[in-house]
């Protein structure tokens, strides 16, 4: 897939992505890998699921471009961008990281984002929810 170049990056304060699941063969990393790299902010939020643990258990499927998505965030956090990762139920491994600080990358079990309007939002993975995850792990994999 060719990839989309822009004269003009867009700004935003803060991003929202969730869901990206890395180390799924139906992730669609090239067109997030645009997104990103046309794209400058403040704050970026990673809300669960970005990197597909679950799925990775059946065989290891990493191609370039998961790679490359991986390396653009690590260095948007390296040149100023404030990253937090707050992971989901495909991704909870890195829950035992809660609280440190990763390649400049924050790991929190919930984030309260605080909008410029004053608005405050909390930020976390909808797994919190879903009693079919949190009870009984072995609903929740079959369902996956």
């Amino acid at each position: 897939m060719d990839e989309i170049r822009s004269l003009h990056p867009m700004r935003f304060r803060s991003i929202f992505v969730s869901d990206i699941h890395l180390g799924f063969k139906g992730c669609q990393a090239r067109l997030l890998l645009d997104f990103l790299r046309n794209s400058r902010c403040d704050n970026l939020f990673l809300v669960g699921d970005i990197i597909d643990v679950w799925n990775m258990r059946n065989g290891l499927y990493w191609p370039q471009s998961h790679n490359n998505v991986i390396r653009t965030l690590l260095g948007k956090a390296k040149r100023g961008t404030r990253i937090v990762y707050i992971p989901g139920n495909h991704d909870e491994i890195f829950r035992e990281y809660v609280g440190m600080v990763f390649g400049n990358i924050e790991i929190h079990d919930e984030f309260t984002h605080v909008t410029e309007d004053g608005m405050r939002l909390l930020l976390l993975h909808g797994d919190k929810f879903d009693d079919t995850v949190r009870v009984n792990r072995i609903l929740g994999l079959l369902g996956d």
